[in-house]
Order: structure tokens, then C-alpha cells, then sequence
């Protein structure tokens, strides 16, 4: 078992590959009463056209069937594990992003067996067709209800501006149609392909020790069979630079109209190292700014233009990057023409070192405080881990990062490949 010291953190991480190829993280956090565990598989909602286990053609399956995947993964033989993790006095939950999914628990007591549990309900896949049949309709009410939600309207109709072709355009759980399309024997060819151990990791955190931990779950692999691990071939998304949309204007039953703008960014980082020093720089410039103290912040408040609702947000994820800055507000049109000039003028702004160092320092403290909470920490791990970055190296990566890389992403904030996406009151 090998275990990494992390010096700023004062932390041990353990780590070891199953001889079936599965990643195991642990981090121990003596004096927690809490444990948390996460098991992750790199199987999202862009995964929709590969080439199965055990064939030569690319295949295309149903859009959101990563999420259904998810929702069937919980049927243990007549069962529920959300049940058998409840007679345990632990609770579980499970999420699909665009690019992986994740299994859950937390409990107070009893880690062990929840930690064999975690392994045993996500690594057997039990599934009829009158379960898959009875499913479409739970999932269904989910899409309608995320359809009738106008954060998730105006959030997800600002990505939709941006591409043309990457699936990330495509809402997570599909539309009902994809989910009425779904079959058993789909889902199937999808866990059989992207749940092999080698393409998943557990993270376990909090009132645990390391050796027995890692023995329980070396025991709890060694009893099942896997066949050996093969490269998965997912087909590479080919997305031209331009914008697909460059306004886009919904009305809805809304007491606040709401705005998002967004910026497509169309350099894609291979480099871990590049892509993390990327984004906490980009939220550093957004901290400085749009945080409470930010003089340009605070022009805007207090001339009515934003509320306490505005955020500016940079995502990443495997081959897709970009911005989004917005808010509710009651003027949409004077926001918009704001926040358009600012990223017209981009270039124009000045950050002072003395604003810059302070920014980076509560930046330092605000992720140090992340590591005192076992959800945080598992979140964070599981969701650059696939990046191919170790959470607890993020504190020493925001340390590193100058003034210089800052300006670095004044490039980002493009007119040409800017959207902007608006929930309108009726």
C-alpha cells in the first residue's frame, strides 16, 4: 500500500491498484464521526457512442442512458440499496455528471460493512425488462419536472447556445423520448463496458483505519471475477469553434427574470497540470472581480444592476470548457449590455498585486476548509480525479499561480464566442 504525504495539508493519503485494476483511495481523518464513501466510474452523459466490450463497431446508445444506468444500479435482488444501506444506519445517494457517475454513502457507524456494501451493489448489475419498463416513467416525471425549473432552464439553455455538435448540449438524463427508447439490453452493454474495475475508483474518508479498510475491500475484490481490463474506445467529439446560438430568449412563469451569459472556450488542455492551473486561475480573476469586495462588484450593486443572486462560474471537464456569468435580476437588457461590454473591454482591466495576493490567500484558506468536511473532500477528490489530478495537491497548485497567469486569461473573454441565454417573466 503506498501512502503520500501532503506537507501543506498535514494529511496521509493511501492508495492501491486491485490486481483487477481498481483504484483505491483512503484518507483517514482521525477524530471524524463521520465516513464517507464515493465509487466512481468514468461513464457520463457524453459517453454515447463507443465500441462495446468485446466487439469491433462503434455503437450509438440513447442519450441519458448513463443516468439510467444510475437509477437501476440501486435493484439488489428484490431489494433496494438504499434499504440494505439504511439497516445499516448509513444513507446513500448517487449523481451522473457529463463525464462520470458516482455512488455514495455516509454513515456514523458501521464503515466496513458499508464500505463491502458501496463495492457489492455497484459491481453486480441485477435488471429485468419490467424494472427497466417501470423505470421510464420515474425518470420521465424527473425530465418534465427539470423542464418546468427555470434555474435549470436558463443554466442549461446557456450551454445548448454554445455547441453544435458535443453531446454536452444534451441534458443529462436524456428526453423522454431517449428514455422511452431505452432497452435492458442497452443498459447492460454500457455496464458491461464502462463499469469494469479498471475504470472506476473508490475514495473512502473519515473515522476509518487504513490497513483495515484496504483489507476488507482486498478481500471483497478477491471473491469476485472480472474478465481481464481492455482500452475503451469512445468516439472523439468534434465541435467547431463557432457558437451555435447567440441569443436565446425563453418565457416562463417566473417571479425575477433570470440571465446567464456564456463564453464558449474553445482550447482544449490535455496537460492536468495546464488544465488545473487553468481553472483556479480563472477563479481567482473571478474572485477579483466579483467577490463582496470587489470594486466592480459593488459598482454594479449598488446601482441596482445585479443582486446577491449574480455568480460568474468556469467549467471543464474532458474535451469542453466554458464561462458563465449572470444573475435574476428585474433589467435583463441593462445586465446584458453590461456584462457584454465588460468582456468586449476584457483587455482594459488592471488587478493591483496587493488585491491579486490577498485574493490568493483566502482562496489557500477557503480550500483548507474543504478538507475539514468528508462530503467536500470525497466530492473534490472524485471530481478531478478523472482529470488526472490529486485533490489535495490543489492548495499547492493556487500557491503557484502568478499574477501573469491571471492576465494569461484576459484571452478567454471573447465576443466572438459569447451567448447569452434569458428566463423572461410572462
Amino acid at each position: 500500500m503506498e501512502k503520500i504525504y501532503f506537507e501543506t495539508l498535514k494529511e496521509t493519503l493511501y492508495h492501491e491498484k486491485m490486481d483487477n485494476g481498481l483504484e483505491v483511495y483512503l484518507l483517514p481523518k482521525p477524530g471524524f464521526e463521520k465516513t464517507y464513501g464515493l465509487f466512481s466510474t468514468r461513464f457520463g452523459a457524453i459517453d454515447t457512442r463507443f465500441v462495446p466490450i468485446g466487439q469491433e463497431q462503434m455503437i450509438k446508445v440513447e442519450d441519458g442512458i448513463a443516468h439510467f444506468l444510475e437509477h437501476k444500479m440501486f435493484d439488489m435482488n428484490g431489494s433496494d440499496a438504499s434499504d440494505e444501506f439504511a439497516k445499516l444506519g448509513a444513507s446513500t445517494n448517487a449523481f451522473t455528471s457529463s463525464s462520470r457517475t458516482a455512488y455514495l454513502f455516509s454513515t456514523t457507524a458501521n464503515e466496513y460493512p458499508c464500505i463491502e456494501l458501496l463495492l457489492d451493489f455497484v459491481q453486480k448489475l441485477e435488471i429485468t425488462p419490467e424494472s427497466v419498463e417501470k423505470e421510464k416513467g420515474i425518470i420521465g416525471q424527473e425530465i418534465k419536472m427539470y423542464d418546468d425549473d427555470p434555474d435549470w432552464r436558463v443554466y442549461f439553455g446557456s450551454i445548448q447556445n454554445l455547441y453544435n455538435n458535443h453531446p454536452v448540449a444534451v441534458d443529462i438524463a436524456g428526453t423522454v423520448e431517449t428514455v422511452n427508447n431505452t432497452t435492458k439490453d442497452m443498459l447492460e452493454i454500457c455496464y458491461n463496458t464502462f463499469y469494469h474495475p479498471s475504470n472506476m475508483m473508490i475514495f473512502i474518508v473519515g473515522n476509518i483505519e487504513a490497513d483495515k479498510a484496504m483489507t476488507v475491500i482486498k478481500e471483497n475484490q478477491a471473491k469476485k471475477n472480472f474478465a481481464p481490463a481492455k482500452p475503451i474506445v469512445c468516439q472523439k467529439n468534434i465541435e467547431p469553434c463557432n457558437i451555435k446560438i447567440k441569443e436565446n430568449v425563453l418565457t416562463m412563469d417566473v417571479e425575477m427574470n433570470k440571465i446567464i451569459v456564456s463564453i464558449k472556450v474553445n482550447e482544449i488542455l490535455n496537460d492536468p497540470k495546464l488544465k488545473i492551473r487553468r481553472e483556479l486561475a480563472i477563479n481567482l480573476l473571478f474572485d477579483l472581480l466579483f467577490s463582496k469586495s470587489a470594486k466592480l462588484y459593488n459598482d454594479w450593486l449598488n446601482e441596482g444592476i445585479i443582486n446577491d443572486s449574480f455568480s460568474a462560474n468556469f467549467t471543464q471537464e474532458r474535451d469542453y470548457a466554458f464561462i458563465q456569468i449572470g444573475c435574476d435580476c428585474d433589467d435583463y437588457e441593462t445586465l446584458k449590455e453590461h456584462i457584454l461590454t465588460l468582456i468586449q473591454n476584457f483587455q482594459n482591466i488592471e488587478i493591483s498585486k496587493n488585491d491579486f495576493e490577498r485574493i490568493k490567500k483566502k482562496n489557500i484558506g477557503l480550500f483548507i476548509n474543504l478538507f475539514n468536511g468528508p462530503e467536500s473532500i470525497a466530492n473534490l477528490f472524485s471530481r478531478y480525479y478523472f482529470e488526472g489530478i490529486i485533490a489535495l495537491d490543489l492548495i499547492d497548485e493556487i500557491a503557484k499561480i502568478t499574477l501573469d497567469d491571471i492576465y494569461d486569461m484576459f484571452k478567454y473573454f471573447d465576443s466572438e464566442y459569447t451567448s447569452v441565454c434569458i428566463v423572461k417573466k410572462k
